[in-house]
C-alpha cells in the first residue's frame, strides 16, 4: 500500500513547535506548512490536507456501547479524527462533521494522561486502543508516534496497547522496545469486497505480510473481521481468508479475532448513495437495532458468525473469539453461551491477554488487593 502524503499541512500556533509538529516537517519535505491560531471545525474536504490542533478534551474515553449489547470493555486513546482511507462503509462519514485529517499535536498531554490514570489505576487491566476515530497506522509513516506510544506502554504493567489498521504501515514497529504489550491487529475481508469496499487500503496480502513481519518482531496479533458483508459468495470468501490468515501467522500469537455484522446508522445510506454509487451493501435486508442502527436480520448475522467460529475453532479451539456489539440472544444462536456465563465479555477478553500474553495486573497495594477488578475506579 502506498500511502499518499499530505502536500499541506495547517498548524494551530499553539502546537506549531511540538514534536510532532517538528517530526511532520522533517519527514514531509514536500508539503507547504501554514499556521493558523485555530483550525475550523467545517472546512472544505481535502485528501491533501491535515490539520495539527491543540486538542482540550480528554485523550483516553471509554468505549462508546451501549446496554442493550454486550460491550468488551475497552478503551479508546484518541489521536486524531477521520480517514482517507475511504471505506465505502465508514461510520466516520456520519460521525465527523469536519472532514480532513487531523491529529492532536499536544501529545505531552495525552502522555500526561495516560500517566495519571495507570496511577490511579493500578489493580486492573486496561485494553486500550488507537483505531475508532481514525486509522491507528495511516500516517505513522510521517508522524512515527508509534515510536514513543508503543514503549510507554511497554514500561506500564498493566496496559496493553491495540494498533488497529486497514495499511501495511509498520515500519516504526520494526526494533522498537514492545516488551509484549502491543497488539497489532487488522480488520480482514474477502479480497474482492476489499477492493470493491475499501479500495484505497492495503490488500489482504498486505495486511498478512505486515502481520507476519510483527510476529517476527514479537509482537502479539488480533484480527477483526468487522463489518462482515453479505454477498452471493461469502461463505467461500470468509473461508479462503481465514485459511489464508492461518497459513501466514501463527495462531499462538492472536490474542483474539472479533466479528461484527455491518451495521450503520440510518442516514450512512445516503452518504454510501452519494459518494460511492457502485457500492451494493446498503441495499441488503437490515432491519433497525435497540442502538438505532440498521442490522441484517437476527438469522443472516448468526449464520455469518456460526461459519466463522466454526472454522476458526478447527484450527486454535482456545483462541477467543467475540462478538462485537451483539445481544445474548446472538451469543447464544452462534457460541452455544452468553458471555455472563464465562464472566462477562470484558472478562473473557482480559483472561485472552493473561493466557496468551502472560500479563496479569500487578496490585499496587494490600488495600487494593481486597478489591475485586470491578471496583477499580476505571472498569
Amino acid at each position: 500500500m502506498k500511502i499518499r502524503p499530505p502536500r499541506k499541512v495547517v498548524l494551530e500556533s499553539a502546537v506549531a513547535k511540538s514534536p510532532l509538529s517538528e517530526t511532520l516537517r522533517k519527514n514531509l519535505p514536500a508539503a507547504s506548512f501554514e499556521i493558523v491560531d485555530r483550525v475550523r471545525d467545517v472546512s472544505a474536504r481535502s485528501p491533501d490536507l491535515l490539520e495539527v490542533v491543540d486538542f482540550h478534551g480528554r485523550f483516553l474515553k471509554s468505549c462508546p456501547g451501549t446496554r442493550h449489547y454486550n460491550c468488551c470493555g475497552y478503551r479508546i486513546l484518541n489521536l486524531g479524527t477521520q480517514c482517507s482511507i475511504n471505506c465505502t462503509y465508514c461510520i466516520l462519514q456520519v460521525y465527523l462533521n469536519q472532514p480532513n485529517l487531523r491529529l492532536f499535536g499536544n501529545l505531552d498531554g495525552m502522555f500526561r494522561e495516560l500517566s495519571d490514570f495507570f496511577d490511579q489505576n493500578r489493580g486492573c487491566l486496561h485494553r486500550i486502543g488507537t483505531g475508532e476515530f481514525t486509522d491507528s497506522l495511516l500516517l505513522d509513516p510521517f508522524t512515527g508516534i508509534t515510536r514513543s506510544i508503543v514503549p510507554f506502554f511497554a514500561s506500564t504493567p498493566n496496559g496493553v496497547l491495540e494498533l488497529k489498521t486497514k495499511t501495511d504501515s509498520v515500519g516504526n514497529l520494526i526494533g522498537l522496545d514492545h516488551g509484549g504489550h502491543t497488539i497489532v491487529a487488522w480488520s480482514l475481508n474477502p479480497e474482492e469486497v476489499q477492493r470493491r469496499e475499501e479500495p484505497l487500503s492495503a490488500t489482504i496480502s498486505e495486511r498478512l505480510e505486515a502481520a507476519r513481519a510483527c510476529s517476527g518482531e514479537g509482537y502479539f496479533l488480533a484480527f477483526h473481521f468487522d463489518p462482515i458483508i453479505d454477498y452471493p459468495r461469502w461463505k467461500s470468501g470468509y473461508a479462503q481468508t481465514l485459511d489464508r490468515l492461518f497459513d501466514t501467522v501463527d495462531p499462538a500469537r492472536i490474542v483474539w479475532i472479533s466479528l461484527g455484522a455491518l451495521r450503520f446508522m440510518p442516514e450512512l445510506k445516503t452518504i454510501v448513495k452519494a459518494r460511492h454509487p457502485a457500492s451494493r451493501i446498503v441495499y441488503g435486508e437490515f432491519i433497525r437495532g435497540l442502538d438505532g442502527k440498521m442490522r441484517y436480520f437476527r438469522d443472516i448475522r448468526a449464520e455469518f458468525y456460526s461459519f466463522i467460529v466454526e472454522r476458526i475453532r478447527k484450527v486454535d479451539p482456545g483462541l477467543c473469539v467475540y462478538l462485537c456489539m451483539e445481544s445474548d440472544d446472538v451469543w447464544l444462536d452462534s457460541f452455544g453461551f452468553s458471555p455472563g456465563r464465562r464472566g462477562g465479555l470484558s472478562g473473557m477478553l482480559d483472561r485472552a491477554v493473561e493466557q496468551r500474553m502472560g500479563i496479569v495486573p500487578s496490585i499496587a497495594s494490600p488495600a487494593e488487593a481486597d478489591q475485586p477488578a470491578s471496583g477499580c475506579k476505571a472498569c
